[in-house]
């Protein structure tokens, strides 16, 4: 890991691009893409990495004897697809998956009529649906857990896939004494979805590489006429280049546009508007989020379209994108093992404040999905304390979208509000954070 660490921050020193603001990377090559089926081999590696060292260490952590994930064909446990082997398209009729923690050890297998790949054996012979749920009374009852973790939730949505009927079933094969012990597995769950495992810190610096080197693509004249291309065509450049290279958008990528005698309101929440033509003297802006190999990019860039008698950016623009990096740094350097999202935030919009920077906060984990469990760090509609997932704790080896914007007055707009949004993904390894892809510390520049 420390290795790993090193190479990261030497590869981030070496490609520097602002002598103030460390991890500037500008990304134009997109990195090698594997196939399906290597892909598939890796993701297997990986989960079967994280199986057998990640979770014993999460359920002695969580305090769960037995965890039940329990899934019907086409109704699956989205947390399902974090636990199977690739390629895994769906559940087979009911698959109920055990994981027993006994001697320090999980020991893990379906109660189904299919055994999974060679990750999960089944121990059931097969027969009826009463008799499937009979098998798995059988064998709780043969493990004698305490506690037993099911997928509810009142708060936390990725922890809370078990669905009523199936839930009811469960409850009604079990005799009382173990309806008792069935308990939220909401912290394993939440522990299981935000870490990271060093096969997976490995991946992710080019996983993010891919979806920056796409964002350097559109932002140029390759994809931007002025005057011709629209804000929509731009978007759907970015997502069919994506599909293109095989990589899967988990959200539309979409572009806003700032222009020159704009009027926004001082406290909206965002400037910038879509269904544009892009013209010379333009700010342009992408949100885009791609999932590879499992995991998943959140990522905001910025970019100025020249006007013809422009060879470099202006340097009211300059400055700007500086005081957004700043407040990137505000945000980094809040972070500590053991603090809350909550907490987080306060620390942030403190330095702010006596920095004077006009700033918004709403940074949030990622992983498996996009918007992933852990702390949530401010929220674009509220920039008070978050209840529940502003509470969560930050754990080492845990990667986030951190994200936000700041206002700053622009001289070369007569001194016009603009906004620069932000987005890149990172890591935090205990200690600090580390862009997994490096960072925007210079101005895409269409020319």
């Amino acid at each position: 890991m420390k290795k790993l660490i090193s190479v990261l921050l030497l590869l981030a020193a070496l490609q520097a691009h602002a002598e103030k603001y460390e991890q500037g990377l500008v990304v134009e090559t997109t990195p090698e893409i594997l196939n399906y089926q290597e892909r598939a081999k890796v993701q297997n590696q990986i989960l079967n990495h994280r199986l057998n060292n990640l979770l014993p260490q999460l359920m002695k952590e969580s305090g769960l004897d037995m965890w039940l994930v329990i899934n019907r064909e086409y109704g699956e446990d989205r947390l399902f697809y974090t636990l199977v082997p690739q390629p895994t398209f769906a559940a087979r009729r009911t698959t109920l998956l055990v994981f027993a923690l006994k001697d320090n050890k999980v020991e893990r297998f379906s109660v189904s009529r299919y055994s999974i790949g060679d990750v999960y054996k089944t121990r059931w012979d097969g027969g009826t649906k009463d008799q499937q749920w009979q098998r798995l009374a059988e064998i709780i009852e043969e493990y004698e857990p305490n506690k037993i973790g099911i997928n509810v939730s009142k708060d936390w949505a990725i922890a809370d896939g078990l669905s009523q009927g199936l839930y009811q079933q469960l409850n009604d094969a079990l005799p009382e004494k173990y309806q008792k012990r069935l308990v939220s597995s909401k912290d394993m769950v939440i522990r299981w979805m935000e870490t990271r495992t060093e096969p997976e810190l490995a991946l992710y610096p080019n996983i993010v590489k891919m979806a920056r080197s796409v964002i350097s693509e559109a932002f140029s004249t390759k994809a931007i006429t002025p005057g011709v291309t629209t804000s929509d065509d731009l978007s759907w450049f970015i997502r069919e280049r994506f599909e293109e290279l095989q990589l899967s958008p988990w959200f539309q990528p979409y572009v806003t546009i700032q222009r020159k005698g704009d009027i926004n309101d001082p406290l909206a929440p965002f400037f910038g508007k879509g269904k544009r033509t892009i013209m010379p003297g333009d700010l342009i802006h992408t949100d885009v989020g791609i999932c590879y190999l499992g995991l998943c990019t959140d990522t905001q860039e910025v970019g100025y379209v020249a006007k013809n008698d422009e060879f470099g950016i202006p340097q009211g623009f300059i400055n700007a994108l500086a005081k957004g990096n700043q407040w990137q740094d505000q945000l980094t350097e809040s972070y500590a093992t053991g603090k809350t999202g909550n907490e987080i935030l306060k620390t942030t919009q403190e330095k702010a404040k006596r920095k004077g920077l006009i700033s918004s906060t709403y940074t949030h984990p990622l992983g498996f999905v996009g918007h992933a469990v852990g702390p949530t760090i401010g929220m674009w509609d509220n920039q008070a304390k978050t209840p529940i997932q502003g509470d969560w704790k930050l754990y080492p080896n845990t990667a986030y979208a951190i994200e936000g914007n700041v206002k700053v007055k622009l001289p070369e707009w007569d001194n016009q509000l603009i906004q620069i949004p932000l987005e890149q993904s990172a890591y935090f390894d205990g200690e600090k954070v580390i862009y997994l892809g490096g960072r925007q510390t210079e101005w895409h520049f269409v020319k």
